[in-house]
């Protein structure tokens, strides 16, 4: 009986069938024997012989010489290629010369030129239409070999598989089956210890790719390089993470030789993505080669964003929700270049197989977009898509980076460039000088992060800049409101493709896809590569997963006589903000901070002993505060690692000007590359280095900030960026709960999901509120938006407004003037936001939200009496400990979670003062933050600090330090702090009482204080 073959051989001939066809392909003719016909529609697969692999030259000799024979029969004449000699070595001397300057994706795109003759490798996809063109392709000869004999050396060495494109090897295969107990794993392992990357075939660029497959995995790697060859995952995904779904009519990994390698796929990945690239490094000047391939879930959303933007036309819009590791400057970079080349798919297009049946269209057919434009909010970014994109380009002209403004964007697209590259940070001002000469283009925005670039007033003016058509000069003030509503639309000749790790409600409701989900609409990312997958893919790391909060424990008295009332609910929060702020507390976090680094993190080794950290704090004055704290504590550990400090702008700090220039003693441009090499191993940052910061060495946050929502996430995620030598990450945190953090990162953990769409008629309600207070009447309205839009003088809008105003401060009372306030400014933001995404418009709404956004800047806000003013003038930091909780692992659900949709509610109160007496706050303040404060903690506190301090400045003390011997010094010593320990008696009476009834503890205590303050003051040198 013939039973199943489960073996690794049976796995082989599985893919080799369904590549070649499940009946037998007859073998490929000898070159003897060439002049088969291999103009066929499309190429397809033949099973090539291992005897036919030309070990000196790495080709499949037979394939390439049936190949050129059949399609430039000119050249291979010239070149006497038909006969074994001289002459065809010289070829194969020169081809293999190529692809080793140049690698085998390049040689297959371009060819290679020996002598005279001009000679192709591979043809490309041809237009439709193109009969020659399609003759061509069809005669591309793709080949799979089995058992493979590689090797010069060891001709009993093999690979399991080998794929060929015109006998030029471009992917290698080492296969594994479970069921023989053998993984990828395995498969990886060969490749690292039995694969020498010093073999030929193996050699950097003479393949595109090596793929470690089992019958559940794939895994990839671009460069061999023995055990430092890094592989990478190819695999689909399954419930938003790492491996592949069930495959009910295969093995798990049949897609990628059903689907992925098949010609017409190899072709366009070969085409649009494969590539080898040179990286400068900035400070050596080295430059370095690496091969790309796109992973999975790049080549995906890719062909799937291309596919629906072919089908759907301009005027649509895409959410991409790609985690931090994803690649996404490389995916945009994909996306953008082959946007610009997609056209209407013909009548007569056939679908390519595994590539999302994209169509180049007929040369006759209009590209679907005429310009594309990335957008992106950092900058760093914004060089490397440029410089990836120019890569791609055929044309350098094509691209064009916005640095100098409007006239030079508008110039791009008169001139035809076909991509345009921004920083967000210029975009708005710049596309309002784009005028009504672009009305009949149509555009593609490619847009990074874009929850921070889409902005209500960014949108707009993109809208605007980009609309397709203007106002003539005489148009009435009902034109020029049909014109603004119309404006505020998502414009028709656009399509927006948006990309965020961190999508908000906002972002979801203008980019996501909307769909019915019993009485809501629901909004979803068209395309995820979640937080999850990129985590257990390996891209980055988990930064939850040592996380390790700090408590803080402080007692405040009193420092005055009287006992004033307070506001209890300000004074609260002032009082938080003083003492972690307080000299005392900052030099105690900044010890446990660089103890646990140098404990931690350098004796540990994490990164290879390279590991850099980060500290966050609440502000400006902190992050100064911190730097000197840090770099203090630094030079008294006799430490070699210094600190850098990270902040916008010139601030006074203890009365003198600083900038984090002045501090560091370089420019503040050289921070991101200062902190890389030692001795720098801290960066101190408030509010700069959160967002958009990529540094693998980075291991280690020190949060002194308070965090929440996507803050939070971004912040942490700095964390995340993965190293060779990384293998965990540690977050130390003083201010936020593990249960906030949490709560933080839960909708992004998967798919984020948006609950329901905004309510519009939320906006019928405001108006209603607001119209109910009677400030203003329709006439007021309408005169001031008809003289607006017609140009009037300024003088004539302030009347209206200035009678409007009269009526909030003498008609309405604090609490009704905090209510209009507040629903005239929800007002504003649910209508800029609703009114690029309501199917209909309403003129009202855009006159009232006209008429607000003058009226709102010019009401007072009503005046609220700070009733805690004074009170850290009235109170003093008796005692502060900081104590480490134990480590834990944050985990998040596995699960898809939904996020609220925009808030449209305004309005409110000024809540009444609670008032209550200096020492009852005080009383309230010690009992919820110093409860954990015991009397050990601050007897030690004043032996460690306060009595070596007091001893130290004696005078008669640090003359015998200076000039005397030790043991004239310690005989000073005693009689210093018994000076001091007399001083203290009222305050530490216990603790004096033992000083003096204990010998043994007065004999430890003095050598204590001798320690701790002669060696530290330079005596005994």
């Amino acid at each position: 009986m013939k039973t199943t073959d489960t073996s690794e051989s049976g796995l082989e001939a599985l893919i080799v069938r369904r590549l070649v066809g499940e009946a037998a392909a007859p073998r490929p003719p000898l070159i003897e024997e060439a002049g088969v016909n291999y103009s066929v529609a499309e190429p397809r697969y033949v099973e090539g012989r291992p005897a036919d692999y030309d070990r000196d030259h790495a080709v499949d000799l037979v394939q390439l010489l049936a190949f050129l024979e059949t399609t430039q029969p000119e050249a291979f004449a010239a070149l006497h290629l038909a006969a074994a000699g001289p002459a065809r070595q010289k070829f194969l001397h020169r081809l293999q010369g190529g692809i080793a300057k140049r690698g085998v994706i390049d040689v297959l795109r371009r060819g290679v030129k020996h002598g005279p003759t001009a000679v192709d490798c591979f043809f490309g996809t041809p237009t439709p239409g193109n009969a020659q063109a399609a003759r061509l392709f069809g005669q591309n000869i793709f080949s799979v070999t089995r058992q493979l004999q590689y090797s010069k050396d060891n001709t009993r060495l093999a690979l399991d598989l080998c794929l060929f494109i015109n006998g030029l090897p471009f992917a290698t295969f080492e296969l594994k089956n479970n069921l023989t107990k053998q993984t990828y794993d395995d498969a990886i392992r060969q490749y690292k210890k039995d694969r020498d990357p010093k073999e030929l075939l193996f050699q950097f660029g003479r393949c595109a790719v090596h793929f470690a497959v089992d019958d559940q995995q794939v895994w990839m790697c671009t460069q061999l390089a023995g055990d430092q060859s890094w592989f990478l995952p190819f695999n689909q995904g399954f419930n938003d993470g790492a491996g592949n779904p069930p495959n009910p009519n295969g093995l798990m990994t049949a897609y990628l030789w059903d689907t992925l390698l098949q010609p017409a796929s190899l072709t366009n990945i070969l085409e649009n993505y494969a590539q080898i690239v040179e990286k400068k490094d900035e400070k050596t000047g080295k430059k370095k080669r690496e091969q790309i391939f796109p992973r999975y879930h790049q080549l995906d959303v890719v062909r799937r964003l291309l596919a629906l933007a072919q089908t759907d036309g301009p005027g649509q819009r895409y959410l991409i929700q790609h985690s931090a590791g994803s690649g996404k400057s490389n995916s945009i970079t994909w996306l953008a270049h082959q946007l610009v080349e997609l056209k209407h798919p013909a009548p007569s297009d056939r679908p390519i197989a595994g590539a999302g049946h994209l169509s180049a269209g007929h040369r006759a057919e209009p590209p679907i977009f005429d310009t594309v434009i990335v957008i992106t909010d950092r900058r760093v970014l914004d060089k490397q898509i440029r410089d990836n994109i120019k890569r791609f380009a055929q044309v350098s002209a094509v691209v064009g980076a916005v640095t100098q403004g409007a006239a030079q964007l508008r110039q791009f697209i008169e001139q035809g460039k076909k991509i345009i590259i921004s920083t967000v940070q210029k975009f708005p001002f710049i596309l309002e000088e784009l005028n009504s000469a672009h009305r009949d283009r149509t555009f593609a925005l490619l847009i990074d992060e874009a929850h921070s670039s889409q902005g209500g007033r960014i949108t707009a003016k993109m809208h605007l800049a980009l609309s397709p058509e203007m106002l003539d000069d005489e148009a009435t003030t009902e034109d020029i409101i049909n014109h603004l509503m119309e404006t505020r639309k998502m414009l028709p000749n656009a399509s927006y493709f948006a990309f965020t790790a961190t999508p908000k409600n906002k972002t979801l409701e203008i980019f996501g896809q909307p769909y019915p989900a019993g009485a809501q609409i629901k909004h979803r990312p068209c395309h995820s590569y979640t937080m999850k997958q990129a985590i257990q893919e390996g891209f980055i790391l988990d930064v939850l997963a040592h996380y390790t909060p700090v408590n803080s424990y402080y007692r405040l008295i009193k420092k005055i006589e009287d006992d004033p009332e307070f506001d209890v609910r300000r004074a609260q929060r002032k009082l938080r903000r003083y003492v972690e702020g307080h000299q005392t507390a900052i030099r105690a976090k900044a010890e446990i901070m660089v103890d646990h680094f140098h404990d931690q993190v350098i004796a540990k080794r994490k990164v290879g002993g390279q590991a850099r950290a980060m500290i966050v704090t609440s502000g400006i004055q902190r992050a100064i505060a911190y730097y000197h704290a840090v770099e203090a504590y630094l030079r008294e550990r006799k430490s070699r690692y210094r600190a850098i400090v990270a902040f916008s702008g010139e601030h006074k700090y203890q009365g003198q000007p600083v900038s984090e220039a002045s501090l560091n003693g370089f420019p503040s441009a050289q921070i991101s590359d200062k902190i890389q090499a030692d001795p720098y191993r801290f960066l101190i940052v408030a509010d700069k280095f959160q967002t958009g910061y990529d540094e693998p060495l980075l291991h280690t946050m020190y949060v002194d900030k308070h965090l929440a929502g996507v803050k939070a996430v971004q912040t942490l995620s700095r964390l995340n960026r993965a190293h060779p030598h990384k293998h965990d990450t540690f977050v130390l945190d003083f201010a936020n709960d593990a249960d906030l953090i949490r709560r933080a990162f839960e909708p992004y953990y998967r798919t984020t999901i948006l609950s329901d769409e905004t309510d519009a008629n939320k906006l019928h309600d405001l108006q209603a509120d607001l119209d109910g207070y009677q400030l203003y009447s329709e006439t007021d309205i309408d005169s001031l938006v008809n003289l607006y839009l017609t140009g009037a003088a300024r003088e004539r809008l302030d009347p209206i407004l200035d009678s409007c105003v009269a009526v909030y401060k003498t008609e309405l009372d604090e609490d009704g003037q905090v209510d209009f306030k507040g629903k005239a400014k929800a007002f504003i933001r649910t209508y800029n936001f609703l009114a690029s995404l309501l199917p209909y418009t309403n003129a009202a709404w855009e006159k009232r939200s006209i008429f607000l956004n003058f009226l709102v800047p010019k009401l007072p806000a009503p005046k609220e009496e700070d009733l805690s003013k004074g009170i850290l003038q009235t109170i003093d930091m008796d005692s502060y400990r900081a104590e480490m909780q134990a480590q834990i692992a944050i985990r998040l659900p596995d699960e898809d979670r939904e996020i609220e949709p925009v808030p449209a509610g305004g309005g409110g109160f000024i809540p009444e003062p609670e008032l209550d007496r200096l020492s009852n706050i005080i009383k309230l303040f010690n009992d919820q933050w110093g409860g954990h404060f015991t009397d050990a903690n601050k007897i030690e506190q004043v032996i460690t600090q306060e009595i070596p301090a007091k001893v130290a400045a004696d005078a008669a003390y640090q003359n015998a330090r200076a000039n005397a011997d030790p043991n004239t010094a310690r005989i000073e010593l005693d009689k210093a702090l018994l000076r001091v320990m007399v001083a203290l008696m009222t305050d530490y009476t216990e603790l004096f009482k033992q000083f003096s009834d204990d010998p043994d503890f007065k004999r430890w205590l003095t050598d204590v204080i001798f320690s701790l303050t002669y060696q530290t003051s330079g005596g005994g040198a």
